[in-house]
């Protein structure tokens, strides 16, 4: 007795997926990179 059930996504995860997430990591990265690059830039001048 295999009954199949079709849900949408939205139904399956009980709301919707908000795109934010990814802006969030977008920045985060960024971010990231820009103190490394700072780092590697004024982090190694001593004297």
């Amino acid at each position: 007795m295999d009954i199949e059930i079709h849900k949408s996504t939205d139904d399956a995860r009980a709301g919707s997926t908000p795109h934010i997430v990814r802006y969030v990591l977008a920045v985060s990265l960024f971010l990231a990179i820009l103190a490394l690059a700072g780092l590697f830039l004024w982090g190694t001048t001593q004297g």
